[in-house]
């Protein structure tokens, strides 16, 4: 049993300790978010909400569980700021709608050209400029690459610490829940080759790498906004996969 509480724990600090112990961590990712929930929620709200959230983590937390308080309490921090910009639904209904209106012209596009389709045809079929199309894609902040509500569905019992738990590799999961996931896993691993390399790219060092749009943009030398314009239409073209 001693092994499954990590040293942090053996050793409990103080939570003020803690707190400035994650404060560049949680000042890194309301940064990133705030790109998210931009112009409505602030960098400093995202941070104040970061730190309700370690806090939580820090009382609930349980040693006895196969989860590191660091990956508990990273759980934890992410959801609050993401919940948060929830809450206040920063896609208008329209542009919920013209999301919606993309990802069906790129499943049948797709089904019709046998071949993911190129931003002059999506456009074209939309009815927009190509300028237009830019500007769409720019304007939808906040949109997820996974339909939460329907993978919520598919696993309506699944709550938090059964996520960390099935991340950590917990032995004693659903065998259920562990297929769902890996079924999941397998289905965007798939959807992510009818991608362009650009796009991947872009992905992955805003996933994978943690690195910002700003930093994507010095990176590859675009501007910001058309690192976001690559993200946005990456995302949407995977929702169309994934939700067929």
């Amino acid at each position: 049993m001693k092994k499954l509480i990590n040293k942090f724990f053996l050793e409990k600090p103080s939570l003020e300790k803690v707190i400035e112990e994650f404060l560049p961590l949680i000042n890194y990712w309301a940064n990133k978010y705030a790109y998210y929930g931009n112009p409505v929620i602030s960098k400093e709200d995202l941070v104040s909400v970061g730190v309700i959230g370690l806090i939580e983590a820090y009382h609930r937390y349980d040693p006895s569980k196969k989860v590191k308080f660091r990956t508990f309490a990273e759980f934890r921090i992410k959801g609050a700021m993401l919940d948060e910009i929830r809450k206040l639904d920063i896609i208008p209904r329209s542009v919920k709608n013209k999301i919606s209106e993309f990802e069906e012209k790129i499943r049948k596009l797709h089904q019709e050209l046998g071949r993911m389709p190129k931003d002059e045809e999506i456009a074209k079929s939309m009815n927009l400029s190509l300028e237009e199309y830019y500007k769409f894609l720019e304007s939808i902040k906040g949109v997820t690459f996974i339909d939460i509500k329907n993978f919520k569905q598919r696993m309506p019992d699944l709550e938090e610490e059964n996520v960390l738990e099935l991340i950590a590799g917990d032995t004693k999961e659903d065998p259920f829940e562990k297929y769902a996931l890996k079924e999941l896993q397998e289905k965007l691993e798939k959807a992510l080759e009818y991608l362009s390399e650009k796009e991947r790219l872009v992905l992955a060092l805003y996933y994978y790498e943690g690195l910002t749009m700003k930093e994507i943009a010095k990176i590859l030398n675009y501007t910001e906004s058309r690192i976001s314009q690559i993200h946005n239409k990456a995302i949407l073209k995977l929702r169309s996969i994934l939700n067929k």
